[in-house]
């Protein structure tokens, strides 16, 4: 496993607002006399499948299925949960072993054994959805089932990050009777292993979560029973919330909420926010299909007017940070290499990248955002990206958005020159901010040939089980990625719960890629 020198993302509740003179934190018995914990939130799944997911419907499955390793609370490292133990067995990080935790099962009872772990890793890859996560394996040879507890997960290449890739729910268990070995499962039902069973799932609407009592993990459920409400806009998840109608919100507060949030007045009477660090980031992909955004000088111009710290404060009112790097501040490798080569804003450092590339009329650019993904300010941050751009004097700009679904259709099959995205991590690893990006086959939909990262720096980072000890080869990769601006980063975020004051636990239910952990939350029962 790693050898950690920092913690990379402390998850501690740093402010508490609105609360009743002589009230704090207590914990709660799990009773679930007043109905069940609901939490809202921005980010509905795309799919229940995780073999098509690299996205948001991860904070779902988080919840539903398991996976051999896990974050408990406070861990920043993988610890066992499907699994008892899991280790390397060599001294390359080539041979990966888990032993199974014994009497596993579904949700169902069917037997969770070493066949159904090596059936849900092949599907991935056998699937090979557009949007799921065959890219987090391409490290993996095969995988080996060993009698009924035991599995090892050959590899083709030394790879020092695979027990963080194994804790991601896109490695999530599935019954190999429910989930056909070359196909995804189309209907809305579900069967994991998880600390909840998806009792009842509304597309885009809710679902309702209650204890799988035949769950064996780390997870201590401190309650019995979660609904989650989906929300299109900050707005009307906040007015639920001062309504009673909602318990928590985690995902997609709006910073003009997050302001007001975090005002000591009547509106907030009851409630409580809490912040901690975030590593969630957000930036632009530059499509190399694009005639404009295919050439070097233009995306450098871009980057040369982008103005980060105008999105920060006048878009998100200080609730996000300029960012410099893929690599977000807070992890081991992250440095500022945009700064450090295109310095402050400057449309006079532009024209003359433009000029020099023989380009003097303006440059027309269309961008793309989705609506209902990243929060209420999107439509706002995009806007104001078209008024530096414009306002400089170099660019005319088109400005067209989509709902999530269509729009992660729509950048898979290169439709958009230039789009926002943004970035939770899978694992808190330098690594994780720039391997997913690179490669004909990446994250993004867009293949980026980078031989430099692909077969140089990442494999030889990862042959370093001390973390620390490749600081050089991500900052060499950042360079790359400056050289090439084919990627962005504009924003860093923070990691905001606001919930009523009687719901305990929002202050140590997020993982280290900001993932709610449902079973953390609890009902306070003593005051």
């Amino acid at each position: 496993m790693f050898n950690r020198k920092r913690s990379l993302r402390p998850v501690a509740a740093i402010a508490s607002i609105g609360m009743v003179a002589g009230c704090g934190y207590f914990s709660g018995s799990g009773s679930d006399d007043q109905g069940p914990i609901v939490v809202g939130t921005t980010s509905a799944p795309s799919t229940l499948d995780p073999a098509a997911s690299w996205d948001g419907s991860w904070e779902l499955f988080r919840n539903i299925y398991q996976t051999l390793l896990a974050y408990p609370s406070g861990a920043t490292t993988p610890e066992p949960d499907a699994a008892k133990s899991c280790a390397f067995t060599d001294t390359t990080n080539r041979a990966y072993r888990c032993e199974l935790r014994a009497g596993l099962t579904f949700s169902n009872g069917d037997k969770l054994d070493a066949q159904a772990v090596k059936h849900s890793f092949d599907r991935i890859r056998e699937i090979n959805a557009p949007s799921g996560p065959a890219g987090l394996l391409g490290s993996l040879d095969h995988v080996q089932a060993l009698g009924d507890r035991e599995v090892v997960f050959r590899l083709n290449k030394a790879d020092a990050t695979f027990p963080f890739v194994l804790a991601t729910p896109a490695m999530s268990l599935v019954d190999p009777k429910g989930y056909p070995a070359d196909a995804l499962r189309k209907d809305s039902g579900v069967i994991g292993s998880g600390p909840y069973k998806l009792q009842d799932y509304q597309e885009g609407k809710s679902a309702r979560l209650v204890r799988n009592e035949r769950y064996k993990g780390f997870a201590d459920r401190r309650n019995g029973e979660v609904t989650i409400r989906y929300f299109q806009d900050s707005a009307p998840m906040v007015k639920a919330l001062r309504d009673k109608k909602i318990d928590v919100t985690y995902r997609g507060l709006a910073a003009d909420d997050i302001v007001a949030l975090g005002r000591k007045d009547a509106a907030n009477k009851g409630l409580q926010l809490v912040e901690g660090a975030g590593t969630d980031i957000n930036y632009l992909v530059f499509n190399p299909k694009d005639p404009w955004a295919a050439k070097r000088a233009v995306r450098r111009a871009v980057a040369q007017v982008v103005d980060r710290t105008a999105l920060a404060h006048t878009i998100y009112k200080d609730t996000v940070e300029p960012l410099y790097s893929m690599v977000p501040q807070g992890l081991t490798g992250h440095t500022t290499p945009y700064f450090d080569t295109f310095g402050d804003p400057d449309p006079a450092k532009a024209k003359r990248i433009l000029t020099g590339a023989g380009i003097d009329e303006p440059v027309p650019l269309t961008l793309w955002y989705t609506t209902d993904r990243y929060g209420s300010e999107t439509a706002l941050e995009f806007k104001e990206l078209k008024r530096q751009l414009e306002d400089s004097g170099l660019f005319t700009v088109t400005l067209k958005s989509r709902p999530w679904k269509t729009y992660v259709v729509g950048y898979q099959k290169g439709e958009y020159p230039v789009f926002g995205r943004g970035w939770f991590p899978d694992f808190p690893d330098a690594d994780n901010f720039i391997a997913p990006f690179v490669g004909e086959q990446n994250a993004l939909g867009t293949p980026y040939p980078s031989k430099e990262i692909t077969a140089t720096l990442l494999p030889r980072s990862r042959q370093e089980s001390d973390r620390g000890q490749v600081v050089k080869d991500f900052e060499q990769a950042q360079r790359v990625l400056v050289d090439d601006a084919r990627l962005l980063p504009l924003w860093q975020g923070k990691a905001y719960v606001a919930a009523s004051e009687d719901i305990s636990g929002g202050e140590r239910a997020l993982d280290p890629s900001t993932i709610m952990m449902m079973w953390e939350l609890s009902r306070k029962t003593s005051w």
